[in-house]
């Protein structure tokens, strides 16, 4: 049995660099992963399609 994701990688484009980036059928939103080219992080803001944009920096947390 051949899985969608064998047959059907889903593609996107980095917003950082333009170059294309393969993912996995599996997203969810608000994942992150990494572009390959830049290694900018990306978050995955839509699934259907896939939409990437530049995922927020962590900032400290200084409980206030």
């Amino acid at each position: 049995m051949t899985t969608r994701e064998e047959v059907d990688p889903v593609s996107a484009v980095c917003p950082e660099c333009e170059s294309p980036v393969q993912t996995s059928v599996q997203l969810r939103l608000s994942e992150v992963i990494d572009c390959a080219d830049c290694r900018t992080e990306l978050e995955v803001v839509a699934v259907e399609p896939v939409l990437l944009a530049l995922a927020p920096e962590v900032e400290e947390d200084w409980g206030e």
